[in-house]
């Protein structure tokens, strides 16, 4: 793989970071470096406390169902765009060989070979609570209660409850290891489903995967619905406007099944007090019948924050797997909540806390942990460099980023002689908030990511110097196979193979504020193609300020179309020897549309593509 494809395949994964829910979809474009180096070393490969299923619903529904499908068949709309096929969560196949240990490091590592990246912004009991949840999505209910009744049969393992509730067994098992245990026992635990049928089987290791859960997914239960008297007030206390502008018939007070209230509060952190008028927003979406189409928004509610921080919104629909979020606009800073997934038979809906911060200009609560460079040295006559900055605000307020006309980000400097490009959110990043003049960064314990792009010239040898205006803790420097660097504080870490390629790594202790990290780069990469300059791409010049992220994800998908789109034009030219070659790849793209293994947008886009090398080739 050309180091152009592995940095493109990394960005691709933007896809994965998917819906961080800010819901105006704040898409976390590329992302953060996985070093080549071994992995860290994981905690122990059990969770410290039982998986709570429902939470791991809402990081599923954030991180996981833009790419593998809101019900788990990996048809979300993110993960129809890449060009390997996404994991199938729901499908008994890839479920039953699945334990969640194994998830649980793919969650922690990434599998970039799967343009998957690794989910560093969540803590290991949520990664536990997510991978509990995914390894639902193949059961159902009634599958799960029929496991249940049959597992309480089983008069020969009256107390193996207790084992199949141990945490450190369960995490290491899949549904085949416990189907083989069940039926042919295993050390202390008889077997004690010797009569049952396959499906019997895999229903009582539905059952026993529960058994680790801190909440157990609800039953089918039938609701009656009860009508409300004819000509009965219907109290409300927030104005309910529909995305589409028409009035919404206010719904009794509970009567109804599916409407309740929906509560959160505001932690109003500023050192002042909140406005009097203060509104905040509620949002709800959800998912459309269409797999393909991300969340929709279908009503949002305005209501006053109360005195004491505290709102409320009654007598609001709250339909099973609806999603809620709410915000508040201060001193023209808008502050959300985290979302919030209703649960089957919810009548109240508590969101969490959206906290306010005062604000300062002042960066120097801000902190560069590390700083990781790439340089592509694809295009003709320049090199492309991509630098990752992973951020923390340590301190206790908003840090405003004001770009200015120019769109630079104050506190990231280019390297000496390079032509800015933009910049990026990274995968997994702490969301920004946007502004007029830029962006926002609250305090978080967790870090902020940027991508700065660059282009600088080539030259036999290239001198490059990068300023540090903010300390930078740690360096990484990697460079395709063939190039070599020197200098003062770089320590040489030889060559390591990332996916099918081989880059060769260096690191450094760090950097302090207004010093620079200087180096120099000698030699030809190997196996390196010649495309066009990114700098002649447009689409990537935009700034953080306009951190939308449509336009962020517009933005880098032109740009991968546009690198791709070119790169594939040379691909069919040398591909196929001659029509009768072509004609066989049409057929089979033909095939594959036909069995709804490719998506209607990409089989027409590659038909098109295929059937004008033709009529070159003809």
């Amino acid at each position: 793989m050309k180091f152009h494809h592995l940095f493109i395949s990394m960005t691709i994964t933007i896809f994965l970071g998917a819906c961080n829910f800010t819901l105006a979809e704040d898409v976390t474009p590329p992302p953060d470096y996985v070093a080549p180096s071994p992995q860290p070393t994981l905690g122990p490969l059990y969770p410290a406390s039982a998986p709570d299923i429902s939470n791991g619903e809402i990081i599923y529904v954030e991180k996981c169902a833009p790419c593998h499908g809101d019900t788990g068949f990996g048809d979300g709309e993110q993960g129809k765009q890449l060009p390997v096929t996404v994991a199938a969560f729901a499908l008994v196949e890839t479920a039953h060989k699945a334990s969640p240990a194994n998830w649980f490091i793919t969650v922690s590592q990434g599998n970039l070979e799967r343009f998957m990246p690794p989910f560093d912004s969540l803590n290991e009991q949520q990664k536990w609570d997510v991978v509990s949840y995914a390894l639902t999505l193949h059961t159902t209910p009634e599958q799960i209660e029929l496991g249940k009744s049959l597992f309480a049969q089983a008069s020969n393992c009256a107390d193996c409850a207790e084992k199949f509730s141990n945490q450190k067994m369960m995490s290491a098992l899949s549904a085949n290891d416990l189907f083989r245990i069940i039926r042919n026992g295993q050390d202390d635990i008889p077997a004690f489903g010797i009569n049952f049928t396959d499906d019997e089987t895999f229903a009582v290791a539905a059952y026993l995967r529960t058994l680790t859960f801190a909440t157990i997914l609800p039953t089918p239960t039938t609701v009656s619905v009860i009508s409300s008297p004819q000509g009965a007030e219907t109290p409300i206390s927030a104005e309910i406007t529909p995305v589409d502008g028409t009035q919404v018939a206010a719904t009794p007070e509970a009567v109804i099944p599916g409407v309740g209230d929906v509560s959160g509060t505001v932690q109003n952190q500023t050192g002042a007090d909140l406005p009097s008028d203060a509104k905040v927003i509620l949002s709800g979406f959800e998912h459309a019948e269409d797999p393909s189409v991300g969340p929709q928004e279908v009503i949002t509610i305005e209501g006053i924050v109360n005195a004491d921080g505290t709102y409320i919104f009654q007598n609001v629909e709250i339909p099973e797997n609806r999603i809620y979020v709410a915000k508040v606009e201060v001193n023209g800073l808008t502050y959300q909540s985290d979302v919030a997934v209703v649960a089957a038979g919810m009548t109240e809906l508590v969101l969490p806390p959206i906290i306010l911060y005062a604000t300062t200009e002042d960066f120097s609560a801000l902190r560069i942990d590390s700083l990781q460079i790439f340089f592509d040295f694809a295009s003709e006559g320049s090199a492309q460099i991509f630098a990752v900055y992973t951020i923390t605000n340590t301190g206790d307020e908003t840090v405003i980023v004001n770009m200015g006309d120019k769109q630079v980000v104050p506190f990231i400097a280019f390297p000496a002689g390079a032509e800015a490009l933009g910049y990026e959110a990274s995968q997994d990043s702490t969301p920004f908030i946007p502004t007029a003049d830029g962006f926002a960064m609250p305090p978080s314990d967790l870090p902020y990511g940027l991508i700065a792009f660059a282009s600088i010239p080539k030259a036999k040898e290239m001198v490059i110097s990068q300023p540090a205006l903010l300390p930078i803790d740690s360096l990484t420097l990697l460079l395709p196979e063939g190039v070599e660097a020197t200098g003062d504080i770089l320590i040489d870490g030889g060559m390591e193979a990332i996916q099918t390629s081989n880059f060769h790594i260096y690191t450094a202790n760090g950097v302090g504020k207004g010093e620079s990290f200087d180096f120099v780069l000698i030699g030809e990469p190997q196996n390196t193609a010649v495309n066009p300059d990114v700098t002649q791409n447009k689409t990537l010049l935009f700034g953080v300020g306009a951190f939308g992220a449509a336009l962020i994800l517009a933005g880098i998908w032109m740009f991968m179309r546009d690198r791709k789109s070119i790169e594939e034009y040379d691909d069919d030219e040398n591909e196929f020897d001659d029509p009768e070659s072509l004609m066989d790849a049409i057929i089979a793209l033909d095939d594959l549309h036909r069995d709804g293994k490719l998506s209607d947008e990409a089989y027409k886009t590659r038909r098109s593509e295929l059937k004008s090398t033709l009529k070159r080739k003809s």
